[in-house]
């Protein structure tokens, strides 16, 4: 209630977002991590190009506008056209996230999976992802020590939050 009167009396009106995503690796399909391609003989299964990092920022971004999920806007069925890119989704997403009222103020994205080591190319993945959202997005990872799916190199998962601002 405190925090409702403080965003009230400031004009604020913030959300908080949380996605998740996971896929399998498939071979011979390219490897995508928040729209940045990664060398690699097996990419993430999936309808689209299978990016867990965008596709749980998407769930993020979406969630905190309250307007739906990514599986209910983007079906993995004809209505989504095989194989499109992550990052036409998420820009689809975005603009429906400014159409309800709504702008991204900044997201984090957390890679969960024992390869590819993706510190070399942290900067790349923020700027990508952050110049489609419009805000600062950091990118980070981790791993599983070898636990579950992730940990036995079977695919990969991410987590993102997103905050968003009524604009």
């Amino acid at each position: 209630m405190i925090a409702d009167l403080r965003q009230e009396a400031l004009g604020l009106s913030v959300r908080v977002g949380l996605g998740v995503d996971a896929h399998a690796f498939e071979e011979g399909v390219p490897l995508v991590l928040g729209g940045v391609p990664f060398d690699s003989p097996r990419g993430l299964a999936g309808h689209s190009d299978g990016d867990v990092i965008t596709h749980a920022l998407i769930d993020a971004v979406l969630g905190a506008a309250g307007i739906g999920d990514i599986g209910s806007l983007f079906p993995s069925d004809a209505s989504t056209p095989a194989g499109i890119s992550s990052l036409d989704l998420l820009r689809d997403a975005v603009a429906q996230v400014h159409g309800a009222g709504y702008a991204v103020v900044n997201a984090d994205c957390v890679l969960i999976g024992e390869q590819p080591r993706i510190a070399d190319r942290r900067g790349e993945l923020e700027r990508v992802l952050g110049e489609v959202v419009a805000a600062p997005v950091s990118v980070r990872a981790t791993t599983t020590d070898g636990l579950g799916f992730t940990g036995r190199g079977e695919g990969l998962a991410a987590q993102a939050v997103a905050l968003v601002s009524s604009s």
